[in-house]
């Protein structure tokens, strides 16, 4: 599928603020322009606000209208995300005055040195339109005709190309993830998916048999939904093989619960609503491969995994005391049937760990990618991410290489340590069990309520076999998106896609 296709709308760059095909300038940085100076310095001597507030004037110089939506006072605290918030809310007031084909005036920072691309992708995801409004109301399939955007750099048609493929990947994760859990139903997820990546190895996995055999811990969680063929589980595989000996492997396990009712241990009290953003973790990991398919790495080979399935409640669903054998070959006593992410990523994830070591690969990094825990988002707040590494892949201090571009791109992380204390808390507590699954009080209730699923799924896959003193050690990464992935009525941000490519696609 072509880029463009993948896109908000048409976007340019031009090199004029003069009349060019756009229909309304949107400034965002106090620094402007000289053709605009005169204008902003009439405005600031008499509007004491001229600087902190949107403002929507016509310059008469350039016979064009403005709109001036101000990058906030940077403390020494402040991130890239202002330039961002910026562009957005100048967007947002052009298509409230009704303009078609705004020209984004994109500024440089001293401080900031990605700031031009961000304000880039921070104004194509103001422009995002849902799916399901674009097929069922074309009319609105576009929030504006055009977006130009004029980036004084000698770099400027990197900076758009970069944003460009970034956003066709993040405009993939905001569908699957902002689907409601019909539109995005695991069926539909795979017709949804099949077309975009003709370039990619493509293998999904879809009869019961196979499942409840080589997959025993999400077929717990899909037993229930199998009984309703649309909601019927799905684990796709995504594959890229560069064209030269790869030097590194990278392998993405997503959380893709197409919603969440809690299960037997059912989410009461009206927490359920919004739970059909559980599957952005495996948005993000197809919207990275989106990027992997575009930027087509020449010496990185990269394998994708969607779990795609329905927490569902009814007379097949999974319960608490249930003892399950994962892949693996560990014996999970199951906890509470809320904490279904861990258990359709975990022998996923062994399955990575499989290809890793079968196929010799060299130097694999996996990861899991999930709104796992409310914990997460407590502890870290809303807009960010948590990383937490295995022992290997701490060695080689990722955590904080990943926290560094996050913070460089508007996507931060905070940093977890796994200790023992998190794998004494899933050991087992009666003979015949092998791990506890989780405990039955919800995350935001248990200590350390995000980094006891990392060690749980560490545990259940055999992963704690590969650590730094194994004859096969293995780096093993788990981001927990719960509080970064947008809640509704956000749209969702498809993070953490950026901050991801710029550490393990691009050097």
């Amino acid at each position: 599928m072509g880029l463009e296709k993948l896109l908000p709308c048409t976007v340019k760059l031009s090199n004029i603020l003069a009349k060019s095909g756009h229909d309304v300038l949107c400034v965002i940085d106090r620094a402007v322009p000289a053709e605009l100076a005169d204008v902003f310095e009439e405005h600031r001597s008499f509007d004491k606000a001229f600087d902190s507030v949107v403002s929507c004037f016509k310059s008469a110089n350039l016979d064009l209208p403005v709109i001036y939506a101000p990058v906030e006072e940077l403390t020494d605290y402040a991130d890239v995300r202002s330039y961002q918030k910026a562009a957005a809310q100048s967007l947002q007031r052009a298509i409230k005055a009704g303009f078609q084909a705004p020209l984004l005036v994109v500024p440089q920072s001293k401080r900031f040195s990605q700031a031009e691309l961000c304000t880039v992708l921070g104004a194509l995801e103001e422009l995002y339109v849902p799916i399901q409004l674009r097929e069922d109301v074309p009319s609105k399939k576009q929030r504006i005709n055009s977006l130009s955007v004029l980036i004084n750099n000698p770099n400027a048609e990197k900076i758009m190309r970069d944003a460009l493929v970034l956003e066709s990947g993040r405009l993939i994760a905001r569908d699957i993830g902002g689907g409601d859990p019909e539109r995005m139903a695991p069926p539909l997820v795979e017709a949804y998916i099949k077309p975009l990546f003709a370039n990619l190895s493509v293998n999904v996995i879809d009869d019961v048999d196979v499942i409840n055999k080589e997959y025993p811990l999400f077929a717990a969680v899909n037993r229930a939904a199998h009984s309703v063929e649309r909601h019927q589980g799905r684990i796709i595989y995504l594959e890229y093989k560069p064209p030269n000996p790869a030097r590194k492997t990278v392998m993405l396990v997503g959380k893709g619960v197409t919603y969440d009712t809690g299960g037997a241990d059912i989410k009461a009290g009206g927490v359920m609503a919004g739970m059909s953003r559980d599957k952005c973790g495996a948005a993000a990991v197809a919207g990275f491969m989106q990027v992997v398919s575009e930027l087509k790495p020449k010496d990185i080979h990269v394998i994708g995994a969607l779990c795609l399935v329905r927490n569902s409640v009814g007379e097949e669903c999974y319960v608490s005391d249930e003892l399950i054998t994962s892949r693996a070959g560990v014996r999970v006593r199951i906890g509470n049937t809320d904490a279904e992410g861990r258990m359709c990523m975990a022998d996923v994830l062994c399955r990575m760990k499989e290809l890793a070591i079968e196929g010799n690969l060299p130097d694999p990094h996996i990861f899991t990618i999930a709104t796992l825990t409310g914990h997460a988002f407590i502890s870290a707040g809303e807009g960010q991410s948590i990383i937490v590494d295995n022992s290997v892949a701490a060695k080689e201090d990722h955590a904080r290489k990943l926290q560094a571009a996050g913070q460089a791109y508007g996507e931060p992380f905070e940093v977890s340590v796994l200790r023992q204390c998190d794998f004494d808390f899933n050991a087992a507590k009666a003979r015949g069990e092998d791990v506890v699954q989780a405990n039955n009080a919800p995350s935001v209730k248990t200590p350390r309520g995000h980094q006891v699923p990392a060690a749980f799924m560490i545990k259940a896959t055999g992963l704690d076999k590969h650590g730094v003193n194994s004859k096969q050690p293995l780096k093993y990464t788990h981001l927990d998106i719960a509080g970064s992935a947008g809640e509704y009525p956000n749209m969702p941000t498809a993070a953490p896609i950026v901050a991801l490519v710029k550490t393990h696609l691009v050097d």
